[in-house]
């Protein structure tokens, strides 16, 4: 592992465990055992290390979002399920404290650079249930806002309350956003839903 990538990664853990305000340089410096000098070499500044953590983590969720769109057996809605069903695995560990970009944001908020990538993070993630959508050959913005929504607010509340069981709470609301929009019926006793009535 290349040096900028172990501070990174034991910055990264710290920052998520420990929150960004409270994990000073030093204590990084300390804990991924380099030189000050070597952490500033690679990141001028605490603002570019914590723009960097988010960037790896940013890169790291949409690579396993990219995972349930890019696998062909699984139809559209499936893939919404699946990806609730994965956030929800994420969830139920005692390590889990929601969402890094939301945290980030409410401790480094005075960041540009921080936010611009928060925000690159929350649009990306749109765009996934977008091209979901849009796969299924249905319109897209309103159902991907609202299966967005649904995935940010399943994060924060589990942030708070602590219990993952609203990851599939948020999954099913989802499920049903997507029936409505594709005319589908969430079960076989159900009338599929007429779109011109």
């Amino acid at each position: 592992m290349k040096i900028s990538e172990h501070i990174l990664t034991t910055a990264g853990a710290l920052f998520y465990r420990e929150g960004i305000r409270a994990v000073g340089i030093d204590r990084i410096v300390d804990e991924a055992n380099v030189a000050k000098a070597t952490l500033y070499r690679h990141f001028p500044s605490k603002d570019h290390l914590v723009a960097a953590y988010l960037e790896a983590r940013h890169e790291r969720v949409l690579l396993s979002l990219r995972e349930v769109t890019s696998t062909a057996t699984l139809l559209p809605r499936d893939q919404i399920a699946l990806i609730f069903e994965r956030l929800f695995e994420k969830a139920d560990s005692p390590e889990f404290r929601g969402c890094a970009f939301a945290l980030a944001v409410a401790e480094h908020g005075d960041s540009e650079r921080v936010v611009s990538v928060a925000r690159e993070h929350k649009n990306a993630v749109r765009n996934i249930f977008r091209a979901i959508m849009a796969a299924a050959k249905r319109s897209t913005e309103q159902s991907a806002a609202h299966m967005s929504l649904l995935y940010e607010g399943a994060l924060a509340t589990v942030a708070v309350g602590r219990d993952p069981q609203a990851v599939l709470v948020a999954r099913d609301c989802a499920l049903s956003v997507f029936d409505m929009a594709t005319g589908q019926s969430i079960s076989s006793g159900e009338k599929p839903y007429d779109q011109n009535h």
